[in-house]
């Protein structure tokens, strides 16, 4: 029954090794102590077959326990197991020199942590074996001289019998270096007999370094009478294969005790040593394009950062995203995106020198240290070549693919000395080469770094902002040309920023879609304004409407249908009062779902309403798909109206079609006389603007609502249809008030 000692003064680690050595076989015997001192008094009564410690203990740490091991008798073969935390090659030799076996990196990998207690054991066993036949065959030689010699021979052909069943490479060489005896195992190995390498040198079989390093253990082993504790060991066979081995070398001695040969005993661990390889490329390496990844760019980075820091120097650090990646992957599918990746990976390696360094972190991002640069000329021209690079071509499965990359620079030392700082500069200036317009580079500045900062503020005080009731709604009406009477408000969102007074929605609402924080902020306006034009227009139905924004958020993370139908119960309005209001990229977006929900929608009454009409989605099969009451113009296209004839065309077309399909046309962004007098002219439906009336709070809407039109809309009898533009004088509005917008 195998005994296994687990040393840990954690007993959390206690249990958990102690399960994984248990699950060994059900005939092993696990004992585990909290301190090496309780360990080592019980190994003096009962020897473990193996041990199994962590490193860093209070009192004696694992290198000193394995030491005070060794000295107990039959200690000096016991296989010990260091667990530690540590992984490099000053500590192993430190390790190695007190008397450990192995090392296991923790966390301990389950796999790996049974393999080797396996390994070592069987090797233990082997040792056992072989200490029982010594010790049987010493006790039979002293009941006589010719006992003895029959004794001997007899055991004699026994142990090698035994000795020649064992899967391991067992030698015995005298103090030259002559071989005096080899197993089977290491005869084959060495692609001869037992018979036919007594008496040679080792360098006749595994070459001089092999025999060199080897003879000089032996004297060692020679000079202190002790043996050496298992080490790895590499090991090339006859047929040029290279295995990987634990070997232990122990003193053969006379019968007066002093040392006549060395006993050198070696497993193979090769499956072992290629698995750990195997998870070490894991672990580093890109599987899908082989690149180094996100976690050894960092230590090769901070070796670069150590070097600078001991000797000077410059390196860059280029954060590399491809534009519009996701299209490939949703328009060819994930087979075609890696092949690209592929390409892009080729790309890059042939974009940049020996010395650098090009990473994948994941996804369409990569990454390339450039070590060595005089200064950011070299990190630009770089940074060139690789946005020209990926402007070339991709051919795939007949397919002609473009793509371009926006790439963010960083400098150390000028920007940061720290990996995670220059990660953070360049990713930061990556974006802002992306949101200039893509396929650019972008030079890290410190603008960026608070900017970045302040957006965090910014989100931090978005989450607080709606259980403070920071936010509220201004209104702006529409209005009928027609009848020159208001017959819509749109619900506007403005924040009561603590510090900062009212903030307009362009200052935060990018934030609030890119973090998720728009759903909740859009229903919180959706209800609100569902209840306030309950107040305004009461529980029948009116050609009044109220107009509310929809995120496509909302429609990915939310059933809009049930929510509008929950904000219509909740507030008493009418679903003919509501009318909302969807951009092209929204109901592109999401047109599968949507069109069923909205038709239910239209059914109960509720209307819709396309803004920014125009300056999305070129296709207008949706128009087709749900009913839609209302085509909004974009001010980007009222904005010009009187200056360019491209504009005015446009408008003109978004009439006639609104028309065509019954629906009525809206202009947003009226500011002046002209362009009012010009959009009646071309005969659209409904205005909306600052001309006519800007964003105002629930209170003052009201009167608004119960006033004349004549005195809301003081202007319409200044503009008479038919009279050519020239001629018309148009008085400012009575509700402007002046303000600019």
């Amino acid at each position: 029954m195998p005994l296994i000692f687990i040393v840990d003064d954690l007993s959390t680690n206690r249990r958990i090794y102690s399960r994984l050595a248990q699950s060994i076989g059900a005939n092993c015997k696990v004992v585990s102590f909290a301190d090496p001192a309780s360990a080592l008094a019980e190994a003096e009564k009962t020897m473990p077959d193996l041990v199994i410690a962590d490193f860093k203990m209070p009192l004696m740490d694992g290198a000193e326990m394995t030491r005070a091991l060794r000295l107990l008798p039959d200690g000096g073969e016991v296989p010990v197991i260091i667990i530690t935390v540590h992984d490099d090659y000053d500590f192993r030799i430190v390790a190695l020199r007190s008397g450990a076996t192995d090392f296991l990196l923790s966390p301990v990998d389950h796999v790996e942590f049974l393999t080797r207690a396996k390994n070592l054991l069987k090797m233990r066993r082997q040792q056992v074996v072989l200490r029982r036949w010594a010790r049987a065959l010493e006790r039979r030689l002293q009941s006589s001289e010719q006992a003895k010699v029959q004794m001997l021979r007899d055991n004699h052909e026994r142990l090698i019998q035994v000795i020649d069943t064992v899967p391991a490479m067992i030698s015995a060489s005298d103090i030259e270096g002559r071989l005096i005896f080899t197993n089977v195992c290491l005869a084959r190995f060495a692609g001869s007999d037992p018979a036919s390498l007594a008496g040679r040198d080792l360098s006749s079989l595994f070459g001089d370094a092999y025999a060199a390093k080897s003879r000089e253990l032996d004297a060692t082993v020679a000079a202190t009478g002790e043996a050496i504790p298992e080490f790895e060991d590499e090991i090339t066979s006859h047929d040029g294969r290279r295995r990987y081995f634990v070997t232990s070398k122990s003193p053969l001695r006379n019968a007066d005790g002093s040392v006549s040969g060395v006993l050198t005993t070696s497993l193979d661990i090769t499956d072992r040593k290629r698995a750990e390889e195997r998870l070490h490329h894991l672990a580093h390496y890109d599987t899908l394009i082989n690149l180094p990844n996100r976690t050894l760019l960092a230590e090769r980075l901070d070796i670069e950062l150590k070097r600078i820091e001991a000797t000077g120097g410059m390196l860059a650090l280029h954060f590399i995203d491809l534009d519009r990646f996701k299209s490939v992957n949703d328009a060819f599918g994930h087979h075609v995106g890696d092949q690209f990746l592929k390409v892009v990976a080729t790309r890059l390696s042939a974009s940049v020198r020996g010395s650098d360094i090009v990473a994948r972190l994941g996804g369409d991002e990569f990454a390339i240290v450039q070590p060595d640069i005089a200064g950011e000329e070299d990190a630009i021209a770089l940074a060139r070549r690789v946005i020209e690079a990926m402007r070339q071509p991709f051919f795939f499965e007949r397919h002609e693919l473009k793509a371009t990359a926006s790439v963010g620079i960083t400098l150390c030392p000028r920007d940061a000395t720290t990996a995670d700082d220059l990660l953070r500069n360049a990713d930061l200036a990556m974006y802002r080469a992306k949101s200039s317009g893509r396929d650019d580079y972008c030079c890290f500045v410190d603008e960026m770094r608070r900017r970045a900062k302040g957006l965090i503020a910014l989100e931090s005080e978005l989450n607080l902002a709606l259980q403070r009731q920071e936010f509220e709604l201004y209104y702006q009406p529409q209005f009928e040309l027609g009848s020159r009477r208001i017959v819509g408000i749109e619900s506007l969102l403005r924040w009561n920023r603590p510090g900062h007074g009212v903030v307009l929605p362009a200052e935060f609402l990018a934030l609030a879609e890119e973090s998720g924080l728009i759903v909740p902020i859009n229903e919180w306006v959706l209800r609100e304004s569902c209840r306030q034009a309950r107040a305004w227009f009461g529980t029948e139905r009116s050609r009044m409407r109220i107009a509310v924004n929809l995120s496509s958020e909302q429609f990915r993370k939310q059933n809009v249908r049930d929510l509008i139908l929950s904000a219509l119960d909740e507030s008493g309005l009418d679903p003919g009062n509501l009318e909302l209001e969807l951009t092209e990229r929204v109901v592109m977006a999401n047109i599968e779902t949507m069109a069923r929900d909205l038709n239910e929608l239209y059914e109960l009454g509720v209307r819709f309403a396309i803004d920014d009409f125009g300056t999305g989605y070129s296709s207008l099969t949706y128009l087709k798909m749900f009913p839609v009451h209302r085509l909004k113009i974009d001010q980007s296209f009222v904005g010009p109206l009187m200056t360019s004839r491209a504009d005015a065309a446009i408008v003109r077309a978004i009439i006639n079609l609104a028309h065509s399909l019954g629906a009525r046309a809206l202009a947003e962004g009226v500011e002046t006389a002209e362009q009012f007098c010009q959009l009646a002219a071309e005969d659209c439906d409904e205005l909306q603007g600052f001309y006519l009336a800007r964003p105002l709070p629930a209170a003052e809407i009201a009167p608004l609502l119960a006033a004349d039109p004549l005195s809301v809309l003081a202007h319409q009898d200044a503009f008479q249809p038919g009279q050519p533009h020239e001629a018309r004088s148009v008085a400012e509005p009575a509700i402007l008030a002046e303000e600019p917008r």
